[in-house]
Order: C-alpha cells, then structure tokens, then sequence
C-alpha cells in the first residue's frame, strides 16, 4: 500500500526539488506524447527543446520572448507573497499595449527624444490603472480578486480589439485591424547587430534587482511576506493592509504595463490583437514553478520562453498543431501542483498483511456471530 504522511514540517529539499521533478516528468510525458502522435520522440523533443536555441539569434529570440513573461512574473510574485491572487496580468499588458500604441501613433513622423520615454509610460500607466481598479474592487467592494481580474483579462482583450478596429485603426492599412507602423524615435533600440534583443533586456534585469531588493532587504517586503503568510500576526503588529494590497497590485500593473509597451515598441512595432499569446497566464505558471524567487522566475521565465519557440518550431517542422505549447505548459503547472504534495507529505510504501486482515476480518463479523 502506498500512502501519504503528513510532515511535522514542511520539506526545504523538495521545496527546491518539485519544480525539477515537475520539468522531468513533463519532458517523459512530452516523450509519451509525440510517441502517440506518430512522431519521433528523440527527433521531436530536440526539435522543440534543443533546435530553436541551436545558435545565437536562437538564443536572442528566446530572450525576446522571455520578456514580458519575466516581467510579468516578477510582479506576480510580489501579489503572490502578499496572498493577492492577482490572475490579471494578461489583462494589464494589453492595457499597456494599447496605452503605449496611442501615445506612440502621435509620434509616427516626429523626431522628439521623448517619444520612446513617453510610450514606455504610457504603457506602464495603463496597466497600473487597470491594475487599480482590481485593487479598488479589492479593497472597497470587497470582491474577490481572482474572479475580477481573470474577467478584466476579457474586457482588456475586447478594449483592445475595439482600439484595433476603430480609434488606433490604421486608415492607409488597406482595413486591416492593425495601428501605422510607429515612428524609429519610438521604437525601443536593439541592443545587439542582426538580432530583434531590445532594450527591454536591460528593463527585465532592474526589475529582477529591484524586486530581490524589496523582498529581501526592506522592511515593506518583510512586511508583504508577513502579511501573507499570517494576516492576523500583520494586522497585531500595526502593518496597514490597504496599503500593503494597492502597493503589490500597483507594482504588478506597472511591470505588466511596462511588458506591453515593450511588445508593441519592441519586436512587433505597432498595435495589433495578437500582441500577446498569452504571456500574462505563462507568468504565473512561471512564478510558482521559480518558488516565487526572482532568480528561480527568471530560470522558469527562459523554461517557458523555450517552449513557446519550441511549439512554433513544432509547427513549422513537425506539422504538429500549436496547441502542443498550451499542452506543455498545463502539464507544467499539473505536475508542479503535483509534485508540491511532497514538501507537506511524505510518501510512505507499507506491505499490505493479510493474516492482520484476515484476523480484523473475523474479529469484525465475530460480535454478529454471536448476536
């Protein structure tokens, strides 16, 4: 028989281990799974995981599509700390997609040193406002918070929609639901010859700094991580909520904000509806499975960019549907999910005794006997 013990206290080891065992399974499974699909498992594996950063551009490109989601992440992480289960992310990187596009659309033909500057504030504007009507709801309305940001997810997406086909529309781009192409002064500079790697790089390496700096070394991050790992000891101790919840909130719309402007001033170039596959949801696969770390989402956030580029090139190469990313990343997050029962429970094997059984047996039928 197998069956699960419950430890007096919650395993440091695993806790490390499980996200690695989750990323071993997931690869098995991966290999079960192209097997059934008629594919070389070894061929198919190489081609998603290996193939696309075979050389420097490939390296580059994953860079490019780990930014927003670290960007994202890293934001989460702090909610996540503050047990603010912010699933919102997605929506305010659209918000700041399409902020950023309607500053940038005003400086298609200018030459102005602040058009980049104030794209890029533009987009982190819109994600805290979109972020702030969570916090508000939150906070006033007592709502519940993954119910309202996973909807504002749907509002954003239609807003930007509406944006493409109407106000952002381009009128000399023969109808087609996309903005002009931005002006150079607003794109954000590539940092690297032959290569799409943009300045949001450098973006991405403040805000890892930035966020290990607040968790660790100051007192709001002390008080964040105690508020959400005991709300009563947080408000014994005099530490305000209000402000601890609006600042978590703020911080993660501003990073998704600051992501979505990226997108559309960096690699795209313009606003279109497709700016984003879905990285805000990726991130929070990518801030559990990094233990809620900067170091560890940064590691998780390059896991998951690969497996975007690997889904891509599975289509291309292998014909497979590119709903095979989707697959992947759900096996990730249900085997880390998995997997996580083993930091609170420890797996115990006992042989299974049938004298004791048989003994129990009797012993149980043996009062109606008599009676």
């Amino acid at each position: 028989m197998i069956r699960l013990e419950a430890r007096v206290q919650h395993s440091t080891v695993w806790g490390y281990s499980s996200p690695l065992l989750a990323v071993l399974l997931t690869l098995l499974t991966g290999y079960i799974l192209f097997a059934a699909l008629g594919q070389s498992p070894s061929e198919a594996l190489y081609t998603f995981f290996i193939a696309p950063i075979a050389d420097w551009y490939g390296i580059s490109e994953l860079l490019v599509k780990t930014i927003p989601i670290l960007l994202c992440a890293y934001g989460l992480a702090l909610c996540f700390r503050a047990s603010v289960w912010n699933i919102g992310a997605e929506g305010q990187l659209l918000m700041g997609g399409v902020a950023a596009s309607a500053v940038a659309t005003l400086f298609v033909h200018s030459d102005s040193i602040w058009a980049m500057p104030l794209t890029l504030l533009a987009g982190i504007a819109g994600g805290i406002g979109w972020a702030a009507l969570a916090a508000f709801m939150k906070l006033r309305l007592n709502t519940n918070e993954i119910l309202v940001t996973i909807m504002m997810n749907y509002i954003a997406l239609n807003i930007l929609l509406w944006a493409v086909h109407g106000p952002l529309k381009d009128p000399d781009g023969f109808n087609f639901p996309e903005s002009a192409l931005f002006g150079d002064s607003t794109l954000l500079p590539v940092l690297f010859a032959d290569t799409r790697l943009h300045l949001g790089l450098v973006f991405c390496a403040i805000a890892m700094a930035l966020s290990w700096l607040f968790i660790s070394k100051s007192f709001l991050g002390f008080q964040t991580q105690v508020l959400g790992q005991d709300r009563s000891a947080a408000k014994m101790a005099g530490f305000n909520q209000t402000k601890l919840v609006t600042l978590v909130l703020l911080v993660c719309g501003a990073l998704a904000g600051l992501a979505g402007a990226g997108e559309v001033a960096g690699p795209i170039g313009q606003l279109v509806p497709q700016i984003s596959p879905g990285y805000g949801y990726a991130a929070i696969i990518v801030a559990f499975l990094g233990r809620l770390h900067p170091v560890g989402i940064t590691l998780a956030g390059l896991l998951m960019g690969l497996i975007y580029m690997g889904g891509e090139m599975a289509q291309i190469e292998l014909g497979l549907p590119n709903a095979i990313t989707g697959i992947f990343q759900g096996l990730m997050l249900f085997f880390l999910l998995s997997c996580d029962v083993l930091i609170r429970y420890r797996v115990r094997f006992k042989r299974f005794d049938k004298s004791n059984s048989a003994d129990n047996t009797s012993s149980s039928l043996a009062p109606q006997a008599q009676e």
